[in-house]
This record gives C-alpha cells, sequence and structure tokens, in this order.
C-alpha cells in the first residue's frame, strides 16, 4: 500500500491503528506517510531491477494507451515478471500525468437499494473483419460494488432492457431502484422534479415488471457526482478491459467482459477495502426467478418496398406480394418478427444476424410471375391495337360508284340521229 492509499484512509476517517492493520505495516510508518506532504522518495542504491527486462514494454504500451499499473503488472506478469505491483506503480509514476480529483462527499446505500446504468459510446470500431458502432452496457450494485458489462452493436430501449436482463441473471437478482443519466432509454422528458417526467413507456412497463423505481440523476448541476459509481466503473473499464483490446466478434467480446467482470469482481476494491464477491450474497437482492420472465415485446411502423420485403435493422423480410407499398406493423418478441397489415397478420420470421441480409418465404410470391406474365401480355396487346388504329386512315378504301350502262343509240338520239 502506497503514501497516497493511506492518506485517502486516513482522510475518510480511519485511525493509525486501522490502517495499520489493513496495509501490513507498522505504526510508525503509517503515521510518518500521512504527516508526509508528498511521497517519500527511495534512494536506490546502483545495481539492476527485476523490473528491467520489462521496462520497454511497459513503455511502449503507455505510449499506446494510458494503462493502468494494475492492467500493466498483469501482462508483464504472465511474460515472467516476478515483481510486486508497488515496483510498477513507482516506475510509471513519472511517465504518467498527475491528475488533480476535488473532494467529494460520498453517498453510501444501503444493501439491495439501488444499481447504477450507464452506456459507453466506443464509435465504431473494428470488431473481427467488420467495422461496427459498439457500445458497452454498465451496472454496478452500488453496495456491494458488483459490476457487469455487456457490449452491443446498438443502444435501442430493446436492448436496453435485454442487457439489464442479463445483468439480472448474473447477480441472481435485482435493486429496488436503479438510477439513471438522463438517457431517452428510461425518460423522454425530464422535469425537475423525476415524479413529473414523461417515462419511456416501453422502459416503464420493464421497471413495473419488476418492481424497480426509476432514479435520474439531478438536472442542471454543474458537476453534480450523483452517479459517481458507475461513472468511475466505466473508467476502470475503459483503462483496465477495452484499451488495448482486439475482439474476434461481438460474442468473444462479451466473453472476455464476463471473465474480466469475474476477475475484478473477486479484487479488493478501492473505495469499501472488501472484495465484492464476498459482499455480494449480504446484498439482499430480490430474487431472480420468483417472478414471471418478462418478455420483451417491441413495436414499430415500416413501409413494405415494391419488391415485397420490409426493413428491419439491416436486414430485409419479406410480405405476400398484395401488400407492397402498403403500411405494415412490426412486433418485435423473443427473436421472432410478426407483420400485420389492417390488423391481420401477413407474415411471421425469425430474426436473423448480419446486415443486408434478404429473408424470403417463397409462397409470398406465388402468383406475383403469372401477375406480370399477365400483364406484361394485356400491355403488349394494348400497344398494338393502339398502332393498328393509328395506321387505319392511311390504308381506307371507298366502295365503287354504281354508274348506270345506257345503249348507244341513246346517245345518237341525243346528238341528232345518225349520218
Amino acid at each position: 500500500m502506497d503514501w497516497s492509499e493511506m492518506r485517502e484512509m486516513h482522510r475518510k476517517g480511519m485511525s493509525i491503528t486501522q490502517i495499520s492493520r489493513v496495509s501490513g505495516c507498522d505504526r510508525k510508518t503509517v503515521s510518518k506517510y500521512i504527516g508526509a506532504e508528498s511521497p517519500p522518495r527511495y534512494v536506490r542504491g546502483p545495481g539492476s531491477s527485476v523490473l528491467d527486462p520489462f521496462k520497454d514494454h511497459i513503455r511502449a504500451r503507455l505510449a499506446e494507451h494510458p494503462l493502468s499499473a494494475a492492467r500493466l503488472h498483469r501482462e508483464i506478469k504472465e511474460m515472467g515478471y516476478p515483481g510486486s505491483l508497488t515496483t510498477v506503480k513507482r516506475f510509471i509514476s513519472p511517465i504518467k500525468d498527475a491528475s488533480l480529483v476535488l473532494a467529494e462527499v460520498r453517498f453510501e446505500t444501503r444493501p439491495g437499494e439501488q444499481a447504477q446504468v450507464d452506456w459507453i459510446d466506443l464509435g465504431r470500431m473494428p470488431v473481427g473483419g467488420n467495422v461496427e458502432h459498439i457500445y458497452v452496457f454498465v451496472m454496478v450494485l452500488s453496495w456491494s460494488r458488483m459490476r457487469f458489462i455487456r457490449m452491443t452493436t446498438d443502444c435501442r430501449t430493446d436492448t436496453f432492457i435485454d442487457c439489464h436482463l442479463k445483468a439480472f441473471e448474473q447477480f441472481g437478482g435485482w435493486t429496488s431502484s436503479i438510477l439513471y443519466d438522463n438517457t431517452k432509454n428510461v425518460v423522454l422528458k425530464r422535469a425537475l422534479l423525476s415524479s413529473e417526467s414523461t417515462f419511456n413507456p416501453m422502459y416503464l412497463d420493464f421497471a413495473r415488471h419488476h418492481g424497480i423505481t426509476p432514479r435520474l440523476c439531478r438536472p442542471g448541476i454543474a458537476g453534480a457526482k450523483t452517479k459517481g459509481k458507475v461513472e468511475r466503473t466505466i473508467q476502470y473499464v475503459e483503462r483496465d478491459f477495452l484499451l488495448g483490446s482486439t475482439f474476434n466478434d461481438i460474442q468473444h467480446a462479451n466473453s472476455l467482459g464476463l471473465a474480466w467482470c469475474d476477475r475484478v469482481n473477486g479484487e479488493v476494491h478501492g473505495t469499501t477495502h472488501e472484495v465484492p464477491k464476498e459482499r455480494w450474497p449480504n446484498e439482499g437482492l430480490r430474487p431472480f426467478g420468483q417472478i414471471v420472465p418478462y418478455v420483451i415485446t417491441y413495436h414499430l411502423s415500416r413501409t413494405a418496398d415494391r419488391e415485397c420485403f420490409v426493413r428491419y435493422l439491416n436486414n430485409f423480410y419479406s410480405v405476400p406480394w398484395r401488400f407492397a407499398k402498403r403500411q405494415c406493423h412490426l412486433e418485435i418478441r423473443e427473436g421472432m418478427l410478426t407483420i400485420s397489415c389492417a390488423e391481420e397478420e401477413i407474415a411471421r420470421h425469425e430474426i436473423v444476424p448480419g446486415s443486408n441480409v434478404h429473408v424470403k418465404i417463397p409462397e409470398h410470391f406465388t402468383g406475383l410471375h403469372k401477375l406480370k406474365r399477365d400483364e406484361s401480355k394485356n400491355a403488349h396487346e394494348r400497344r398494338m391495337a393502339g398502332q393498328r388504329s393509328a395506321l387505319m386512315p392511311m390504308f381506307s378504301f371507298q366502295a365503287p360508284v354504281q354508274v348506270e350502262r345506257r345503249d348507244l343509240s341513246t346517245y345518237d338520239a341525243f346528238m341528232g340521229g345518225t349520218e
């Protein structure tokens, strides 16, 4: 334990004897550290350090990302480093810029009372062979400090709720309230009082099902730290898990994320000085599995295109051809897409992953090809009939005139007789 940690413990009200017991240091050493205005300087004699073979690796990694000492210590331990974390901290201290932290009044909650939730927006980043927009859902149980993270490719409300359900399953239950930033997943219109705000109806249905009271961060107060636990967890996730990591796909990322949570939840927390996993059984969560499982149902409207497909996310799903260019209602539930038109169900598809995939039911196009052929034939006949009508005046004939035939003697009489 270093100088700054001892001073922080003393600032929070711990006695020298208590700090000595926690740190394993002599009371005189603790007293000297607390009274010092700056970290003690160690004068090292000439000679090599066990860290020497790993310093180039540490410098290179810090040049790429501002990784934590704990992260670097784990990396070089896997490379054979036999030394302590403190040695690594001393080495990187002059390399990394010092940051000032303003004093805050810490707000502690009772067991089972509150969790805090927020998103991390990582932007577009390579995942396997694709570049995707990646988000990270973060939940922390405020009393035990148990953490949960899940990476997603969107931040829609149905995804937001699904991440809650995954966290509840991981924790074995949920708290009576959850604190949020003013995200549209939870609140559509923020009022000064949470009770007067307009909540997202989809989220509100989920919260009522579980008996959860949503809490919102205080608006309009610069520097308010009402959700500091999840914000500090986000910083920890960013520097200790995300920085310098690569993922084959989103499933691989979430597998590594759960492994990271399992590890850090088994380590001593810097604030409580206890292991979250050891506090967790006393969290008093509302048990997962003792109510009817919540089923996420998502509704939206789409217009079928002229090719008889409806777009959902990045893929296309067929509808019967007679509904082309019609307004359709989509219901998303348990991985299935149900499409209706004028309150009539017209198609049902299993939602598929990927992008630009056309999911086609052949029966939706039955009769369409014959209709197109008949329309083409009728159009051709109409064109030919029109051409014949246009040419008729050029080739019309009149009936022959009937002429009376007379004997030639008639003309002789008319001329006055024959000679």
